[in-house]
């Protein structure tokens, strides 16, 4: 691997479904390595092993594979590296940029009380940092980073610009816990290195931890990723996006059946933009986007937009690729598959389709009159067209059909004329006709249905509807 290739990398923690907020921070890693031909990594922030569950970490990866964000290698587990996060800990002993703390809790606690007293910051200062070594107790200890007192820490960061924090705001954070165990701060920094990752791409709710990470990357002489703090996502309210603003996992807009596509370009334009360009392929996105594209301020999250995107996406679709995603759908949600004859069936009707759903199942509410069974049961709706004045009107339908052509201008001759034999339009035909071959008062042209059903299927609905 040359030095100069780019490397990002996700880090979620297995604690939850995959995030709508973490994954528009995985797309973005993947935007960025996969348009520079470099390598995104996937890392599963598992320490935590009281919250951390192996279903978490399915979903997540259930999730990323949905999305189609494919990652390089095999996916690394930061609670398995625990002994190299030790080892670091050690050497920055040995070199001092670290020290033993003797303090207990409650020695800690007290230091708080009395500062909180006095009105001086609450940051604590251990008896321990400048010890001699000789004074040491024969006692559990942790180990902490001997962060500068004096002076500023400046991030450089490709988003948020020059952040500059006092070091006087910086505490000489716990490095490794008294039972060995080490802290996220020190596992992220060694995971970040050992990885070889050059971008740092991930919330701005973790901008403050990288003034403390940095002291860390010096001591050890480590080269310092570039950072990128990206806003988080708000709701439509303005307030971070919760619960109370609707659905907050991926798998939840995959049930609502939004294609992949669609959430991966409303995603990447969530916080990033690109001139005006609201629709794009992954080629295009691949190739447009940049850090320098990405916002200050928070992203609003607006399901109107993801809707009319997702809309675009499903009509730019290749049919046979359609069909594949629609199938992909019923499975994910537990549907029934399609039965060979309505297969072929959708396949058919698709071109007469497209452009009227935003989401698979408005495809299949478009699609039902060729995806039912007969008797097709008629909705409430199309049930007030099939009175038994209409009835009558479609029953004489019959024969006009079994001698026609079936092509449209035949078909359409055939409905106009019995139509105005009984003082009516076409248009007023065409709703119970509807109703007797699609069940729904909203469907293709009718004279569409019947030539994607065909005579025969046509003739028995219309033969049904006399009960």
């Amino acid at each position: 691997m040359s030095e100069t290739q780019v490397v990002t990398r996700f880090a979620p923690s297995p604690t939850g479904f995959l995030h709508i907020g973490g994954a528009r921070t995985a797309l973005f890693n993947w935007l960025f390595a996969r348009g520079r031909g470099g390598r995104f990594l996937l890392r599963i922030e598992d320490t935590d092993r009281a919250r951390s569950t192996p279903e978490a970490t399915a979903a997540i990866l259930t999730g990323l594979r949905w999305l189609g964000l494919d990652w390089d290698g095999d996916p690394v587990s930061q609670f398995e590296r625990a002994p190299r996060h030790a080892e670091v800990a050690h050497q920055m002993l040995a070199s001092g940029h670290a020290y033993k703390c003797f303090a207990t809790q409650d020695e800690i606690e007290t230091f708080r009380e009395a500062a909180r007293a006095e009105n001086r910051s609450t940051l604590f200062q251990s008896p321990w940092r400048d010890a001699d070594p000789a004074s040491h107790p024969d006692a559990p200890f942790v180990i902490r980073l001997k962060a500068p007192r004096e002076g500023v820490t400046v991030i450089e960061d490709a988003v948020q610009g020059r952040v500059t924090i006092g070091n006087d705001q910086l505490d000489d954070m716990v490095m490794l816990r008294s039972d060995g165990t080490p802290t996220y701060m020190l596992a992220v920094v060694v995971d970040d290195h050992d990885m070889g990752v050059t971008h740092v791409i991930r919330g701005d709710d973790h901008l403050n931890n990288a003034a403390r990470q940095m002291q860390i990357y010096h001591a050890m002489g480590w080269p310092v990723p570039i950072w990128a703090h990206i806003p988080l996502i708000h709701g439509p309210d303005g307030k971070k996006l919760s619960k109370r603003h609707g659905a907050l996992g991926v798998e939840e807009y995959r049930a609502m059946g939004y294609p992949a596509a669609a959430m991966r370009n409303y995603l990447a334009r969530l916080g990033w933009s690109h001139g005006d360009d609201e629709f794009f392929t992954d080629a295009q996105a691949q190739a447009w986007f940049g850090l320098e594209g990405i916002g200050r301020s928070a992203a609003r999250f607006d399901f109107r937009k993801l809707e009319n995107l997702s809309g675009q996406h499903l009509a730019a679709m290749e049919d046979a690729a359609l069909l594949h995603e629609l199938k992909a759908f019923l499975d994910a949600t537990g549907q029934p598959a399609l039965s060979a004859r309505q297969e072929a069936g959708l396949a058919e009707a698709l071109p007469l389709l497209k452009g009227g759903f935003k989401t698979f199942p408005q495809l299949l509410e478009k699609a039902h009159f060729v995806l039912a069974e007969r008797p097709i049961v008629p909705d409430e709706k199309a049930a007030q067209a099939l009175d038994n004045v209409s009835r009558g009107i479609l029953s004489e339908l019959t024969p006009h059909l079994q001698n026609a052509s079936w092509d449209r201008n035949a078909l359409e001759a055939a409905v106009k004329q019995l139509a105005e034999g009984h003082g009516t339009t076409l248009g007023k035909l065409a709703a119970p006709l509807r109703a007797a071959l699609a069940g729904r008062t909203v469907s293709p042209s009718v004279f569409d249905m019947m030539l994607v059903i065909g005579r025969d299927e046509t003739l028995a609905r219309l033969a049904d509807t006399r009960g």
